[in-house]
């Protein structure tokens, strides 16, 4: 009997309609998908009509659910996994799900999409032809100050994922460590109140100040001298 394949589906980060007929098609096509929350997964399948099992998987429950996982390719049948938006692995649960297949001989299919990390980039205004992504930095100052002052001294534009509730401190830790930057902030990207802030950093912080922000964001950081 020939072996599952595991697909890893790029799905929307906000804008439903951005998701590619391959991935539908994918979605259709597979006998299970992997959700990192079913719920958001059901409004991708809702719109476009789909009805498929769903089982969750997340980092968490990693070492329960790949037995399982490895049981249903092994009979045969193949597998999506999608995260809440985005393309998978990237902040996202999947990289131990896809090194374990691997090891185990399975096949792995990308079906590419959506990404935050490059939709704001391309819409920065910041160089493109270099760039460092960090993803979400640790919830410690010191941490994220020795990251930041690491990768600051790379000629690339940094890319940084950031709940609202610390977009202040990491805008103060940037102009700490790495001075007063030229800095982007992509906001609610590809939905209705899709915002791009480009400013220096002591700019935002003084444009942001005592602001109620929401949605999550990416923080794109200028390298050392770059102003638009």
């Amino acid at each position: 009997m020939n072996k599952g394949t595991l697909f890893i589906v790029a799905t929307p980060i906000g804008n439903l309609s951005d998701i590619t007929l391959r991935a539908i098609e994918t979605l259709k096509s597979v006998d299970l998908i992997l959700s990192e929350d079913t719920r958001e997964t059901d409004k991708i399948l809702k719109k476009y009509n789909i009805t498929k099992s769903q089982l969750s998987y997340r980092d968490q429950n990693h070492n329960v659910m790949l037995p399982k996982i490895i049981d249903i390719l092994s009979s045969g049948h193949n597998i999506a996994i999608i995260s809440d938006s985005g393309t998978p692995l990237i902040s996202d649960p999947g990289y131990k799900l896809v090194r374990d297949l691997i090891q185990e001989s399975f096949n792995i299919v990308s079906i590419p999409g959506p990404s935050a990390v490059i939709s704001s980039l391309i819409s920065s205004g910041l160089p493109t032809d270099k760039f460092s992504f960090i993803g979400f930095l640790p919830k410690s100052s010191s941490d994220r100050k020795k990251i930041l002052k690491s990768y600051g001294n790379l000629e690339s534009t940094l890319v940084i994922y950031e709940s609202p509730y610390r977009i202040i401190k990491l805008l103060e830790e940037i102009k700490e460590v790495l001075g007063d930057r030229y800095v982007c902030l992509a906001n609610e990207m590809t939905k209705i109140h899709e915002k791009f802030v480009r400013s220096s950093v002591s700019s935002l912080l003084t444009t942001l100040k005592d602001k109620k922000l929401r949605g999550e964001y990416v923080v794109l950081v200028g390298k050392e001298g770059f102003n638009l």
